[in-house]
This record gives C-alpha cells, sequence and structure tokens, in this order.
C-alpha cells in the first residue's frame, strides 16, 4: 500500500482543531454518551486504581497530518482508552492525537442517524470502517442504529475486524472490561427510547449515579418500611400480653407469680 505524503511537522492536541462547526445529530447524542460514561464508571475506576484512562464524547481522534488538519481526525461519538493520563500535562485533552499519544482506543462506538453507511465504509483513507480498521484500530468497534433499535459489535482479530455475536441476552461481550454491550428500552433524561447500555457480565445492568442513588433510597425506604412493621408486631405482642396481665388481675391472679408449683 502506498501510504499519502504528509507534513514533517508534529502538531499536539493543543494544536489542532477541536471541533468541526457541525450540529449534533439529534437530541439523543449527548444524552447517549453521558448514559454510557455515568454508568461504566465504576468499573473503569475499579480497573484503573491510578485513575489512568480517557473517555471521549463527541471528540476527534487525530490519525495522519493533513494539509487541512481536520481531514485527518474522525468525530467518535464515544470511545474509551485505557492506561492513559485523563489530561496531559495539567491541560484538559482538546482531542485524542494518535502520534502523541501511540495508545489505540479499546472501544469506539458510533451512534448512526443514517443508514449506517458512512460507519460501514470501507474506502481506503476515506472510508470510516477502513480507518477504524486499519489505522486508527480500536479493539472493539459498535455500530449503535437508534432507528433500528440495533447494534453491531466488531472486534480487530488478527488486524481485521470480525462481527462478533450476540449471547443469549442478545448482548455482546467485551471481555477485558467483563461487561456486555446491548439495547435497554427505558427513559432517561425524560426521553422514552431505546438506549445503549452496559450490563455486568451476570447480565446486571451497569446502573448510573442517579439510578444508584434512587436504588439507595429505595432500599432504605423498604428498610424503614420493614423496622415499622417490625415494630407494630412489638407493639400489638406487648399490647395483647397486657390485656392478658389485666384479664388475671381481674380474676385475682397475679400475673407475675408463678403457678406452676
Amino acid at each position: 500500500m502506498t501510504f499519502p505524503k504528509i507534513s514533517t511537522s508534529l502538531p499536539d492536541h493543543t494544536q489542532l482543531p477541536c471541533e468541526d462547526g457541525t450540529f449534533v445529530k439529534n437530541f439523543q447524542e449527548h444524552p447517549q454518551s453521558i448514559l454510557l460514561t455515568d454508568s461504566i464508571l465504576p468499573i473503569l475506576n475499579r480497573r484503573h486504581p491510578d485513575g489512568q484512562y480517557c473517555i471521549g464524547q463527541d471528540s476527534g481522534i487525530y490519525w495522519r497530518i493533513t494539509d487541512s488538519a481536520l481531514n485527518g481526525a474522525e468525530a467518535h461519538d464515544w470511545f474509551y482508552v485505557p492506561n492513559v493520563p485523563p489530561d496531559l500535562d495539567g491541560q484538559i485533552r482538546r482531542s485524542y492525537v494518535l502520534w502523541q499519544e501511540q495508545v489505540s482506543p479499546q472501544i469506539v462506538l458510533e451512534f448512526v442517524s443514517g443508514n449506517g453507511s458512512e460507519e460501514r465504509d470501507k474506502t481506503p483513507w476515506e472510508g470510516k470502517f477502513w480507518i477504524y480498521e486499519t489505522i486508527i484500530q480500536p479493539t472493539y468497534y459498535g455500530i449503535y442504529e437508534v432507528q433500528r433499535e440495533r447494534v453491531e459489535v466488531y472486534r480487530l482479530l488478527e488486524n481485521r475486524y470480525q462481527l462478533m455475536s450476540a449471547n443469549e441476552r442478545e448482548h455482546f461481550a467485551i471481555e477485558e472490561l467483563g461487561v456486555e454491550l446491548g439495547i435497554w428500552q427505558g427513559r432517561y433524561q425524560n426521553m422514552e427510547l431505546p438506549w445503549l447500555r452496559w450490563w455486568d457480565s451476570q447480565g446486571n445492568l451497569l446502573l448510573t449515579g442517579e439510578e444508584r442513588a434512587e436504588q439507595e433510597r429505595q432500599e432504605k425506604e423498604r428498610e424503614r418500611e420493614r423496622a415499622e412493621r417490625e415494630q407494630q408486631r412489638s407493639d400489638r405482642a406487648e399490647s395483647e400480653l397486657q390485656a392478658l396481665r389485666d384479664r388475671l388481675r381481674a380474676m385475682n391472679i397475679d400475673p407475675n407469680v408463678n403457678n406452676d408449683d
């Protein structure tokens, strides 16, 4: 393969554009990214106790140097990179620059608004699929089609993407993280939609911080109600015992005296 001629200078993330001026394609995209990030953070924090990882949401990955800088970048809806610092020299990343970082993302996810042809384009040096498979090479590449309520996940094996098969729960296992990726129908941020979400390897939904707080609130409420029921049973038992004592006294029997002898 003949590689295109590129500039010899190597700009870093502070010298490259961090946006292309286009609108987000629909109102689901930003909440979808937040949902994925929020729910997987506990997993990533346990996996990286040193905090060495980063997540990109609607951010660019620069994979080659071109005269027009943005032509050498791909805008990804969501991606995760292990074993890199969360910032660079105390600066928030403006983009993810492969020749600067030298670590490929482990997961890249694309949210499809159209028919998915752009995300499956294998045209050399232009098509997203080709760029991911050949240059950027994330271990997992997911294409989420909200209108069709489906997700395709590819895994990189011997430098080629292989379409993964879903398990019995219709999820795709991300073995390195011990999680599964799939579609969840429900309400999030006031929108009832099919959402792309994570589960653990046992099939338990990974909750957002708000969902975890609500779950804890409900558990505390159930515990309070249980304690109230126990107290009510204890009060009834005490009331019945007191009524029995009163009846015995009315019969001139001292309830405090053992009459077995």
